[in-house]
């Protein structure tokens, strides 16, 4: 296998994984913990780096396109998504804050 990731194929993961960490944040603020964000922006680095780099190591850059500077750039968004919001859902699950329940009033 050949790992061929530049630094600008790099940059564009992290700024992807940063987009959705604060996405993901921003959508649970007030349901769960502040720390969903950050769960999923890594969860969404590590899925896409093993998408583009361990799954489609060895294609070129004919058979992949956009290829970005190494970064098989539609299977890193795909892999990264499904991680990062796997990650985010359970975290979700995990951290989220309960609603005290009200009591009810005899009819």
């Amino acid at each position: 296998m050949v790992y061929n990731l530049g630094l600008y194929g790099l940059g564009v993961l992290v700024a992807l994984s940063i987009g959705f960490g604060i996405l993901a944040g921003l959508v649970t603020w007030r349901s769960a913990s502040h720390w969903v964000g950050p769960i999923g922006a890594a969860a969404f680095f590590v899925g896409g780096l093993l998408v583009s780099e361990v799954l489609f190591a060895t294609a070129t850059a004919a058979e992949f396109q956009p290829n970005i500077d190494g970064l098989s750039f539609d299977e890193a968004l795909l892999g990264g998504l499904i991680a990062g919001l796997v990650a985010a859902i359970v975290a979700w699950f995990v951290t989220r804050r309960h609603q005290p329940h009200r009591p009810t009033q005899p009819a």
